[in-house]
């Protein structure tokens, strides 16, 4: 990159147990769980530790063809305080059959058993007290023995499971195996089912002699079974400390591929083993060279050995987990996710034997950062593998603006917990980013090496990752105090992002920087939002190569914060290039006007071209929120009629779909401007197809760029979709299937005669049961979504709402209601529609409560304009009281439509008085399409 970056100032060993004798059974009945609670662990009871487990001695017997098991644990123990009591884990899916408890008394050569007096199971909690006859006093040794009967999960790819699938052969092969993340040991066998209560495992398992069993360490020996001619007992060797979620099992028909990998960096040494069905090997010799890719990355980083002798990669052709199961020592993956070509999946699993297996989150409100860890290391990792080409090089841009869209909401992640961790997840994995900038890339290393050294077998705290980062920081740059911790926190403890505003005082070359919580969604009324203050990294570029040093702060942590000797009135600034920080950033209109001027000369290398995406990102979306004027956000696209680089267009297409769902009145105008933006780099990519030169990310390019001009009525585009969609028509029979592709639906649908739609009608209308429904599916969306002229969207109506044809399902009447939303003309002349045809329609539907409102929200919620307001409020005030379970749609619509007519108000003329005088300077002639 050209010009200058600069940051401002910167920047035990398990003791072996004998089988239990036999004590009179304690029998637990089953009864069924209750999962309502399982997205909130980190509010689960936890066990108290007045006894600690120090080693596990599991064996596993399944009867694979009943889908059930037997199991026998003997768990080694440690009393960390005086107590009478055991608890365990252990789900109610689990019978218990025999329960022993013996100690280590003081003097005694032999173990003393024990009475168990009471058993207080708690189905709810999944944990099952013991209580002995007897207190038994700190620092006693023990074990607590247990057998048991479970079955075997077929439904879902959690616990112990069975699956099946057909080989290319035609032969039915099984599979058992264990997917027990996050707290799924239980559901197999009594435990302590915390992450902090890591102990030694001695694994053994019964399987048929002419399957293979894997698990976390390699085999130790195979013993023949009496009486058991077709089955084996297969020893594995003890493991290192673990946590009960990384304990994992596999028993399947696989073979391995013929050569193994073997990992050497002077500290860990290990072989690394590929299985999987014979039909798949070549696909598994790919992703070995893969993992060899992946390993050098992680040999650069000079971490602490992994106490394994061996990693299994295991693909499975059924496998349904949603992520892999990454047990330590044993990777278990879907064929389908190896099947890509790209590093992340592959990388962030192998991460995951050090985060997480060898250093482990205490609990679960912990898991985010570890998580968050290992997705930068694995984005890291491919990048520095394959120069970035991986999600053609958009990251962090894929993560980041759905962050400043969901961040900037009055209400973020519409109370979805789920929803909520992921994204807190994703924020966390850009202050990896950021710190790895701000701190520097030897800090930030040295600080995760310091990390996984120091909590090795054991588990961790966020707080302790940040001391190692702030530890190795003050190392390199002693003469500089900051507090990773503090940063962090200021990021972390709130739902929400910052936005920056730059104001220059170019008679004085100072300038004024203030922060405030960015909110894009109106109105601004979040309470404390003055309150609201991050630490923010002042990093800077600018348009000449001058050296920027502050006199100051390296770190905004107040509202606002002076820069000292900025450059003269002619040089730009950009603050927070390359997005380093996930925040937004304002200018004044003058800064602004550099930046534009610069990006639309021989200069535009000044900045790179991730900082151009975002200047032109920020630009959009500030204006969106009514911080910017749209006059200078578009300005900001000027540019692009020269730009080439493929992820500064990346945002384009997502602030034309914004922006043009509240352009309706001027649409003719925008979509005239969209075409003169679009055109010049559309064409040339299509030049350059001629002699077949494109890279992938080229290829991509100029499709979103056609599918953009074929929605603003790009006639090329629609010639040729017209063209090719003629195909289909003259065909002898239509309904056997579509000989041309899909993509020419919308351009078709949207621009084309009343003809070509009714034809589209009646292919859905007739559409075969024997074909796939998908397609089906996507005809119909095409058909409802890429319509803009009220005599079809009137036609639809008719048939589906008022003569209730029967090939029209309730199912597509939601799915065509989807579809309106997205056109102004659509749910405009649903409203009218529905208003004409009142009593019917409401005679028809206001019985199915969710159709009805679906109907009515789609009708009533997003009109933007004043013209609009009045539509709902007529349809409001004629059946005041008839809307039934609707009724408070109706009043919520009215209430936002008020807030997006004061955006209209405030920006639609702003935005045509620009648009005709740039369609006017570029001698560009608007053709109207505007429907009656």
């Amino acid at each position: 990159m050209l010009g200058c970056v600069y940051i401002l100032a910167l920047c035990v060993l398990a003791t072996s147990t004998s089988q239990p004798d036999e004590v009179a059974p304690h029998i637990i009945k089953t009864r069924s769980i209750d999962l309502s609670n399982a997205h909130s662990l980190a509010m689960e009871s936890r066990l108290e530790k007045s006894v600690m487990p120090t080693g596990y001695n599991l064996s596993l017997e399944p009867r694979i063809e009943d889908a059930v098991y037997d199991g026998y644990v003997a768990i080694n123990l440690t009393w960390a305080s005086d107590t009478d009591e055991i608890t365990l884990h252990v789900s109610p899916e689990l019978e218990i059959i025999n329960t022993t408890v013996k100690v280590w008394l003081e003097n005694s050569k032999e173990p003393q058993e024990l009475r168990i007096k009471d058993v207080d199971p708690d189905a709810k909690k999944s944990t099952i007290l013991f209580q002995v006859d007897r207190m038994i006093s700190k620092n006693t040794k023990g074990v607590i023995e247990l057998t048991f009967k479970g079955k075997m999960e077929t439904t879902s790819s959690e616990g112990l499971f069975k699956t099946t699938y057909k080989t290319e052969k035609d032969r039915e092969s099984v599979v058992v195996a264990t997917q027990l993340r996050p707290n799924n040991a239980r559901r197999v066998f009594p435990c302590f089912d915390e992450p902090e209560f890591k102990a030694p495992f001695d694994v053994s398992v019964v399987r048929p002699c002419k399957m293979t069993a894997l698990s976390n360490m390699e085999s130790d020996r195979v013993e023949n079974i009496p009486d058991e001619p077709n089955a084996v007992r297969e020893f594995f060797k003890r493991s290192p400390p673990m946590s009960t979620f990384t304990l994992g099992l596999v028993i399947a028909d696989i073979v391995e591929l013929c050569n193994t990998t073997n990992f050497d960096d002077g500290s860990s040494n290990f072989n690394i083993h590929f299985w999987g069905r014979e039909e798949y090997m070549e696909v598994l010799s790919e992703v070995q060279s893969k993992i060899i890719h992946v390993m050098d990355v992680i040999n650069d980083y000079d971490w602490p050995a992994l106490p394994i002798s061996k990693l299994d990669i295991v693909a499975l052709p059924n496998y349904q987990g949603v992520k892999p199961a990454d047990n330590w020592g044993l990777i278990v993956f879907k064929e389908s996710d190896l099947n890509n070509d790209g590093y992340i999946q592959l990388a962030q699993e192998v991460l995951h034997q050090w985060l997480g297996g060898l250093v482990t989150p205490a609990w679960w409100s912990d898991v985010h950062i570890n998580k968050a860890l290992v997705g930068y290391l694995a984005v890291e990792a491919s990048f520095m593998i394959n120069d970035g080409r991986e999600m053609d090089g958009k990251w962090p841009m894929t993560v980041l603006y759905s962050l400043y869209y969901e961040y900037s909401k009055r209400y973020p992640h519409s109370r979805i917990t789920g929803m909520k961790q992921e994204t807190m997840s994703t924020k966390i994995e850009l202050l990896f980013r950021m710190f790895n900038f701000t701190l520097g890339e030897v800090a930030f290393r040295n600080g995760v090496r310091k990390f996984l050294l120091e909590r090795a077998y054991k588990t961790f705290d966020s707080n302790f990752l940040w001391d190692c980062l702030n530890a190795e920081f003050a190392l390199v740059n002693r003469d500089k105090q900051i507090n990773v911790k503090t940063i962090a926190q200021s990021w972390i403890e709130k739902d929400r992002l910052p936005m920056i505003t730059l104001t220059r005082y170019y008679n004085n070359r100072t300038a004024l920087l203030k922060q405030k919580l960015y909110l894009r969604e109106r109105p601004h009324d979040v309470p404390d939002a003055g309150e609201m203050v991050w630490w923010i990294p002042l990093i800077m570029t600018r348009g000449d190569d001058s050296y920027f040093y502050p006199n100051v702060m390296s770190w905004m942590d107040s509202s606002e914060f002076i820069i000292q000797h900025a450059p003269n009135e002619n040089v730009f600034i950009v603050i927070n290039p390359e997005e380093i920080a996930p925040c937004p950033v304002n200018y004044d209109q003058r800064n602004w006007y550099l930046i534009a001027k610069s990006l639309q000369n021989d200069h535009r290398d000044l900045l790179s071209p991730l900082s151009r995406a975002k200047v032109l990102h920020d630009a959009w979306n500030l204006a969106f929120a009514g911080e910017l004027s749209f006059a200078t956000a578009l300005n900001m696209t000027l540019f692009l009629k020269k730009e080439k680089h493929h992820i500064v267009w990346d945002p384009v297409f997502t602030m034309i779909d914004h922006i043009a769902r509240h352009v309706w009145d001027i649409r003719d105008k925008f979509n005239a401007y969209i075409i003169s933006i679009l055109c010049p780099m559309y064409e040339e990519l299509e030049k350059k197809n001629e002699g077949d030169d494109l890279t992938i990310y080229q290829t991509n390019l100029r499709a979103h760029l056609k599918t953009f001009l074929c929605q603003a009525g790009y006639k090329p585009c629609i010639q040729e979709a017209q063209e090719q969609y003629r195909k289909w028509m003259n065909a002898q029979n239509p309904d056997e299937g579509n000989p041309v592709s899909d993509r020419y639906f919308c351009p078709v649908f949207r621009w084309g005669t009343q003809e070509e739609w009714e034809f589209g009608l009646q292919r859905v209308i007739n559409f075969p049961h024997s074909r796939k429904q998908s397609e089906r599916t996507y005809l119909l969306k095409t058909l409802a979504g890429c319509l803009r002229d009220k005599t079809k969207i009137t036609r639809l109506l008719n048939i589906t709402l008022l003569e209730g044809n029967a090939n029209f399902t309730e199912m597509d009447l939601f799915l065509i209601n989807n579809m309106f939303a997205n056109s102004p003309q659509a749910y405009t002349t649903l409203l009218q529609f529905i208003s004409d045809n009142w009593d019917i329609i409401r005679e028809r539907y206001n019985t199915k409560s969710n159709l009805w409102s679906h109907l009515i929200s789609t009708a009533t919620s997003h009109f933007t304009t004043e013209a609009g307001l009045e539509l709902v409020r007529s349809l409001q005030t004629a059946h005041k009281g008839e809307f039934g379970p609707a009724e408070h749609i109706v009043e919520k619509s009215i209430k936002n439509i008020k807030e997006e007519c004061q955006w209209s108000a405030q920006n639609l003329p702003i935005m045509e008085k620009w648009l005709d005088a740039y369609l006017h300077m570029n001698g560009i002639i608007v053709e109207s399409t505007q429907s009656p």
